[in-house]
C-alpha cells in the first residue's frame, strides 16, 4: 500500500494481482478505506462482460489509478503505470493452462522492464524458482521477519493417522482435533477445516469385482456428490445417477471410498450437532458474489466452523480464527508431479497462517499418514529455508526447475493410431534438431490421465534450457505439424502447472 501511495504521488498508476477471486473482497475493502473506492478498478472472471467493459473504460480514461484483479488484470490499459505487485506469487493460478499458455510473472517482468518500473513479488512461501533467482542475485530479496500485528506464530501439531487407526479411531477427525474443535465452540472461537477434495467420496468401487466407476468420456473415476445424489466427472462435467448394482458384474456390493468436503461437513454436523458450519468449495461458489457471501457470513454471523478446499487457504484474515485443521495433509503428496512436496509445504504453511492472526494465540493440527515427510515437518516448523534447502538439493540431483526447464508437448485426438504416428514423427524431428547435450527427450507416452472428453492424450517430455534457439526449433515443429492438416491437436507448454 505504501509503494502504491508513492506511485500515486508521482501521478502514476498501479496493478496488483491476487491469485484467487475470493481474496478480492477483503483486499478491495482495505484499499477502498485507504485510497477511496473511485480510484480502484476490479477485474476478474466473475464480472459480467458489461461490468468488465465499464471498469476497462474507467481505467482507460484515467479515472481508476489502481487495478486489482486476477491474472488477466495485468493487461489493463493503466495510464503511466508506476508499479506491478503480484501477491502470493507462488500460486499456480498465475500460469494460464489454456492457449495462450502464458505465465503472468513472465509477462509482468517484460512489462516492468520495458516501462522501467519495479515489479514486486510477494509470498510467505515463495516459488522455489523465484527464491532461487533471488539467491543467485537475479532479483532482489526483501525479507519481512515478523507477522502482521507482531502476532505470534501458531503452535503446529502433527497427528499420525496410522496411530489413530491403531487406537480404534476410524473417524475423519483425530481425537486431538475433535477435542480442540469442542474447546473452540465452547470459547466462541472459530475453526477452519481444510480438505483439498470436493464432493462426498473420491470414488465408488464394487467390492465383488473391483470395478471402479469411471467417466464414459474421460479415464478418471467419478466423484460422488451426496446432496445431489449424483456421480460427477470433475474434468468434463459428465454426471450420472448412483447405480444400485455394479454395471460390470451385477453385484450390489457397491462401496464409497475416499473423502471430500461434503462428507467432512456431514461428519462435523453429526459430531457437533449444535455447531454452525459453512462450506466453501467450487460447488458452493458457482453463483455470482457467492465467495463474498460465504466469507461475510463466516466472519459476521458467528459461524463456528468453515470447511473448505484450497480457497480457504489463501490470505484471508479472520481475527477470531484460533484453530485450523488440515484433515488429510497427504492429498497433494501422492500426485504425479515433481512439485508435489513444494505444493504440500506451501498449502500447509498457508493454511496454518490463517490461525491466531490477532491477539489470541492460534493452534494448527495437521493430520497425516506420513508424519516424517520433510515437507510436512518443515510446515510444522513454518521454516521455509529448511524446506527450500532440501527441495533444492533434490531438484538439482534430478534435473528439475530451477536447474532446467520442462517442456511438455501434448497430443490429443479421437484416433489413437494418428496420435501414435504423429508423436513418433515429432519425437524423431526433435531428436534430429535439438542439441543432445542440452536436452533430454523422452519417448512419446500416454498422459497419466490418458482420455478426457472422449479424446486420447499422449505427451513427449523434454528436459533442458529453453533459449531462443530451442524456441525456434519448437516453433518450426509446430508449423510442420499444422501443415499436415492432422486431426490431432498439438500443444507446447513450458514448465506447466499440471503434469497430468
Amino acid at each position: 500500500m505504501q509503494l502504491i501511495e508513492k506511485a500515486l504521488e508521482k501521478n502514476q498508476g498501479a496493478i496488483m494481482l491476487v491469485p484467487e477471486i475470493s481474496l478480492t473482497p477483503q483486499i478491495i475493502n482495505r484499499f477502498a478505506s485507504r485510497f477511496g473506492k473511485e480510484k480502484l478498478a476490479v477485474l476478474h472472471s466473475k464480472l459480467s462482460i458489461g461490468e468488465r467493459h465499464d471498469e476497462w473504460k474507467r481505467i482507460l480514461k484515467g479515472e481508476a489509478k489502481i487495478v486489482i484483479g486476477a491474472r488477466s488484470a495485468l493487461f489493463a490499459p493503466v495510464e503511466n503505470l508506476g508499479i506491478i505487485i503480484i501477491d502470493e506469487e507462488h500460486d499456480q493460478s498465475y500460469k494460464s493452462e489454456n492457449a495462450p499458455k502464458y505465465n503472468a510473472k513472465d509477462v509482468a517482468k517484460k512489462i516492468a522492464k520495458e516501462k522501467e518500473i519495479p515489479l514486486l513479488l510477494g509470498s510467505a512461501t515463495p516459488d522455489i524458482t523465484t527464491f532461487y533467482k533471488a539467491e543467485i542475485g537475479e532479483i532482489e530479496k526483501l525479507e519481512l521477519t515478523k507477522r502482521a500485528n507482531k502476532a505470534e506464530l501458531p503452535k503446529v501439531e502433527i497427528i499420525d493417522l496410522k496411530q489413530e487407526l491403531a487406537n480404534g479411531n476410524r473417524s475423519m477427525l483425530s481425537r486431538e482435533l475433535y477435542n480442540q474443535i469442542e474447546k473452540n465452540i465452547k470459547n466462541k472461537e472459530q475453526t477452519i477445516l481444510f480438505l483439498n477434495r470436493r464432493g462426498h467420496s473420491t470414488f465408488i468401487m464394487c467390492r465383488e469385482c473391483g470395478n471402479v466407476l469411471k467417466c464414459k468420456n474421460c479415464d478418471i473415476s467419478l466423484t460422488y456428490h451426496k446432496y445431489e445424489k449424483k456421480l460427477k466427472c470433475h474434468y468434463c462435467g459428465y454426471e450420472e445417477p448412483v447405480p444400485t448394482i455394479c454395471p460390470e458384474c451385477g453385484s450390489e456390493k457397491i462401496k464409497f471410498f475416499g473423502t471430500g468436503t461434503q462428507k467432512l461437513e456431514q461428519e462435523i454436523q453429526k459430531q457437533f450437532p449444535n455447531a454452525k458450519t459453512i462450506r466453501m468449495d467450487i460447488d458452493t461458489v458457482t453463483k455470482k458474489n457467492s465467495h463474498e457471501k460465504i466469507l461475510e457470513t463466516f466472519q459476521n454471523e458467528n459461524i463456528d466452523i468453515l470447511i473448505g478446499t484450497q480457497m480457504v487457504v489463501k490470505g484471508h484474515h479472520f481475527p477470531n480464527v484460533t484453530l485450523v485443521g488440515a484433515v488429510a495433509a497427504d492429498t497433494a503428496l501422492n500426485i504425479d508431479d515433481y512439485r508435489a512436496q513444494e505444493r504440500t509445504f506451501q498449502t500447509l504453511t498457508q493454511v496454518a497462517g490463517r490461525a491466531g492472526r490477532e491477539k489470541k494465540n492460534g493452534r494448527v493440527i495437521i493430520q497425516t499418514y506420513d508424519p516424517y515427510n520433510f515437507s510436512i515437518v518443515a510446515a510444522q516448523k513454518q521454516d521455509y529455508l529448511e524446506f527450500y534447502k532440501t527441495e533444492k538439493a533434490l531438484r538439482k540431483q534430478l534435473k528439475y526447475p530451477p536447474f532446467c526447464d520442462i517442456i511438455v508437448i501434448g497430443f490429443s485426438g479421437e484416433n489413437l493410431e494418428e496420435i501414435s504416428k504423429l508423436s513418433a514423427r515429432v519425437h524423431k524431428f526433435l531428436q534430429s534438431n535439438l542439441e543432445k547435450d542440452n536436452f533430454k527427450i523422452m519417448k512419446p507416452m500416454p498422459a497419466p490421465i490418458d482420455k478426457i472428453q472422449n479424446k486420447y492424450r499422449w505427451r513427449i517430455i523434454l528436459k533442458g534450457t529453453v533459449d531462443e534457439s530451442a524456441n525456434r526449433i519448437l516453433s518450426i515443429c509446430l508449423k510442420n505439424v499444422y501443415n499436415l492438416n492432422s486431426n490431432v491437436r498439438v500443444s507446447i507448454d513450458t514448465n506447466p502447472n499440471n503434469m497430468l
